[in-house]
């Protein structure tokens, strides 16, 4: 007695390309990444502004831990902005450490974002 023995992992037979649509990609614009990437270096050299500041001054440090520690997020902002920094940064602080957001837009859009985030506990 013989039995036919059909594996679980059967792939259906080739069938021509024809029965399976090929998808298409559009037209390929490098511009808006070239933009992006030009933005994020801006954001880099302003990063490094913060953590250049924060690397050498621990009065600084000091000042900007007080500011969180009171919840001034005002002055934390005029501290972080005061190094010279002029792109958008959210600050975010807690017990813990502090949490910055440089963000950019390119054509009224956002392009990029870096994120820093620094413990001081």
């Amino acid at each position: 007695m013989r039995y036919l023995y059909q594996s679980r992992n059967h792939h259906p037979p080739n069938r021509p390309n024809s029965y399976y649509p090929i998808r298409q990609y559009p037209e390929i614009d490098p511009n808006l990444l070239y933009q992006s990437a030009n933005e994020s270096k801006k954001l880099m050299k302003e990063a490094s502004i913060v953590l250049n500041k924060l690397s050498e001054s621990k009065e600084f440090d000091a000042e900007l831990m007080y500011a969180a520690q009171a919840s001034d997020i005002e002055e934390v902002r005029r501290l972080i902005h005061s190094i010279g920094v002029t792109s958008k940064v959210d600050v975010q602080y807690n017990p813990d450490g502090l949490r910055l957001e440089f963000t950019s837009q390119v054509a009224n859009m956002d392009c990029c974002r870096l994120f820093i985030a620094l413990r001081w506990r």
